[in-house]
C-alpha cells in the first residue's frame, strides 16, 4: 500500500506553506504530493487565498526531487484542454516524468461565479470533461512529427503539432467519483487510476465493481488500473493527541473515525488494510493542518511501516 499526502491549500495556504509539506513528505518517504485544484475556500475565508494548482505545482517540481506531483482534482471547467496539455506536460518536463493528472467534471459552483467561470449543468459539464480527456490524451500520444485534429462540439483543433510532449510517454491520467454510469466508462477508456474520494469500505467495494465492469465492457484488463482511495487523516499516539487534531481541523473524533482514518497508529494501520482487501492500492491522506508536520512524521514512522 502506498500512501500519499494531499492538501486542500483553498482552505488556506501559501506556496511556502505548500512547499514546506511537500519537502516534509518526500523526505519522509511517501509516495507523492497532491493539492486540489480549487479557487474559493468551503466555510472559511481561506486566507490569504486561493493559489492555482499548476503553478504550484510548477514551482514544486524544481524544488522537489523523487516525489511524484500531482491534482485532485483538476476541474475540466478551467482550462481549455490543449491550454491544459501544455502546461501539464512543461510541469512534467520541469520535474523529469514526476508528474500525474487528476482531473474531473467540475463540481463547486460558487468558485466559478466568484471569478467568472462558466459553470454549465451537470450533463454538458460531463460532455465537456470526456471532450478534454480526448484531446489532451490524444496530444500526448500523437507522434512527433504528425499532426493532431479533433472534431469536438465544444473545442475542435485543426493539425496542431501537439507539442510540447510531456517526459513521460504519458503522465497518468486519475479519474474519480461515484458516477454509476459515465464515470465508470471514462475510467475504462481513459485513466491509469481510479480513486473514491472520503467514501467507506461498502461504497468501495460496489463502485470498484462498476469500474472493473465497465473495464471488462470494453476488453480492458482492469488490473491495468491503479485504485485509490481518499481519506481525511487524523493520527495520534493516544486519545488526547487524536482529540486536539481533530479539533484543529474542526471535526469531532467519532465521525472521524467512521468516515475517516483517524485513530491510533494501530486502528489506522487496520483500517489500511482493511481498503487493501478490497482493492485500494494507494491512501491519499487529506491534510488538513498544513502546520502540523509532526502528523506526517508520525504516520511515517508508526503506519507506513507496517502497510
Amino acid at each position: 500500500m502506498e500512501l500519499r499526502v494531499f492538501t486542500e491549500p483553498q482552505q488556506g495556504a501559501t506556496y511556502d506553506d505548500l512547499l514546506r509539506v511537500a519537502l516534509a513528505a518526500e523526505r519522509l518517504g511517501f509516495g507523492a504530493f497532491f493539492r486540489s485544484d480549487h479557487y474559493l475556500g468551503m466555510g472559511t475565508e481561506g486566507l490569504p487565498g486561493s493559489t492555482d494548482a499548476w503553478t504550484t505545482l510548477a514551482g514544486l517540481a524544481r524544488e522537489t526531487s523523487t516525489i511524484r506531483l500531482g491534482t485532485m482534482m483538476t476541474s475540466a471547467t478551467f482550462r481549455h484542454p490543449g491550454v491544459l496539455a501544455i502546461q501539464v506536460a512543461q510541469v512534467d518536463q520541469m520535474s523529469g516524468g514526476r508528474v500525474e493528472l487528476g482531473i474531473g467534471a467540475g463540481w463547486f459552483e460558487a468558485e466559478h461565479t466568484a471569478y467568472g467561470i462558466p459553470f454549465p449543468s451537470t450533463g454538458e459539464r460531463f460532455d465537456r470533461f470526456e471532450e478534454q480527456l480526448a484531446i489532451v490524451t490524444g496530444l500526448w500520444a500523437t507522434p512527433l512529427g504528425e499532426r493532431f485534429s479533433h472534431d469536438g462540439g465544444t473545442w475542435p483543433i485543426v493539425d496542431s503539432p501537439a507539442l510540447p510532449k510531456p517526459t513521460q510517454a504519458r503522465p497518468p491520467v486519475l479519474i474519480g467519483g461515484l458516477g454509476k454510469r459515465r464515470t465508470p466508462e471514462l475510467t475504462a477508456r481513459y485513466a491509469d487510476e481510479f480513486n473514491l474520494p472520503f467514501v467507506d469500505e461498502e461504497t468501495t467495494q460496489v463502485q470498484f465493481a462498476r469500474v472493473r465492469a465497465a473495464c471488462e465492457a470494453i476488453d480492458r484488463n482492469p488490473e491495468d488500473l491503479a485504485w485509490s482511495n481518499a481519506l481525511v487523516l487524523c493520527v495520534g499516539r493516544d486519545e488526547a493527541e487524536i482529540a486536539r487534531r481533530a479539533e484543529v481541523i474542526g471535526r469531532e473524533v467519532d465521525d472521524l473515525r467512521e468516515h475517516g482514518l483517524a485513530g491510533t497508529p494501530d486502528e489506522v494501520v487496520a483500517k489500511i488494510k482493511r481498503f487493501e482487501a478490497l482493492g485500494s492500492q494507494r491512501i491519499y491522506l487529506q491534510t488538513l493542518d498544513l502546520s502540523d508536520l509532526e502528523h506526517l512524521e508520525l504516520v511515517a514512522a508508526e503506519v507506513m511501516p507496517h502497510v
